[in-house]
């Protein structure tokens, strides 16, 4: 099944360059490009692609707006958002992570890394196991709040897998930790994600840092 990909950034050097760099994968297609916020959300609607790549620096609407649209609208549900930055700590990706992004890449992303990005989020991961990802979802997510009731009705399974995703961890790596199945660390996942009100991986992690379920991780 191919992927299908919208790149949303300002400049046309910079989406030609993605497009390449995407439509050498045979299985993932770039579906239409935006210069703007505006396009960005006029074309996912009318496309409605797997994944947009946005950028968050864009004059008019910019990609923030963008994000929080796109994935607010109820016509969009399948649409996965990863937010495109020159610099690894950039205060709109805080926000653009509040809104939903499932992650963020670096506008020098390797080859090789943009496309798994890609194909990560297209299956419903998130951009999570890179240690800046970690360092940028701590950064904002340390802004501490006390935690709701739903926190209590985690189980100690249901805590201690969210604590491994908060850490990078993917779910094969979970199971063989907590020697169980993969299908079964999924599960104990989505309850998790259900009680806490998350909408995806991200934001579950985004929660587990607000909430005490998981530690901030030092940066150096």
């Amino acid at each position: 099944m191919t992927t299908r990909v919208l790149v949303a950034d300002d400049e046309a050097l910079v989406r030609a360059g993605f497009r390449v760099l995407l439509d050498r994968d045979p299985g993932i297609e770039v579906v239409a490009e935006a210069a703007n916020g505006d396009e960005a959300i006029a074309l996912t609607r009318a496309h409605r692609p797997d994944v947009v790549l946005m950028d968050v620096r864009m004059p008019g609407t910019d990609g923030l707006t963008a994000t929080r649209r796109i994935l607010g609208d109820p016509r969009l549900p399948g649409v996965r958002v990863i937010v495109l930055t020159t610099f690894e700590l950039d205060e709109y990706v805080y926000a653009a992570l509040r809104a939903g992004a499932v992650g963020f890449l670096l506008k020098d992303v390797s080859p090789d890394e943009l496309r798994h990005a890609v194909r990560v989020v297209a299956a419903g991961g998130a951009l999570l196991a890179p240690a800046v990802t970690r360092r940028l979802i701590a950064a904002f997510a340390s802004e501490e709040e006390p935690p709701p009731p739903a926190v209590e009705t985690l189980t100690a399974r249901e805590r201690e897998v969210v604590t491994m995703i908060a850490d990078g961890l993917s779910m094969a790596d979970i199971a063989g930790r907590l020697r169980m199945s993969p299908a079964t660390a999924k599960t104990h996942t989505n309850r998790a994600m259900t009680k806490l009100g998350a909408r995806d991986r991200a934001q579950l992690v985004v929660l587990a840092y607000r909430w005490g379920l998981a530690r901030v991780p030092r940066t150096r």
